[in-house]
């Protein structure tokens, strides 16, 4: 499984973005599917997962009521959309799929996309 992650950007604090993680090689169906979130000097941090058949969804809890991860099974691609934006959510967020398991831990994820930077200005 190939994934390739998209949509990041420069956003001033109180905006939106939506970032993409398109799969291909495979399709997503019985999937986890994460994302994650590194800043500069900082772990490795879980943002969001969707269970991709079940359509389960769990939050990291700085996230929660301010990001939606969703999928579109007709395109293979997950999406977190990203609102109320803070300074502090400024990081490279990656994407990550496994097809066993769905975990706010970022080594059982067995596939990653590269990351796409977010930056948040105050």
């Amino acid at each position: 499984v190939q994934l390739q992650a998209s949509g990041g950007g420069l956003v001033q604090a109180g905006g939106s973005l939506r970032l993409s993680c398109a799969a291909s090689g495979r399709t997503f169906s019985s999937f986890g599917v994460g994302w994650f979130r590194q800043a500069p000097g900082k772990e490795r941090q879980f943002v969001a997962a969707v269970s991709y058949s079940g359509g389960s969804t769990y939050y990291a809890d700085s996230v929660k009521g301010r990001f939606t991860i969703s999928g579109d099974n007709a395109k293979n691609t997950v999406y977190l959309q990203m609102n109320s934006l803070k300074p502090e959510d400024t990081a490279v967020y990656y994407c990550a799929a496994d097809p066993t398991t769905i975990s706010r831990s970022a080594p059982r994820y067995n596939y990653w996309g590269q990351g796409t930077q977010v930056t948040v200005s105050s």
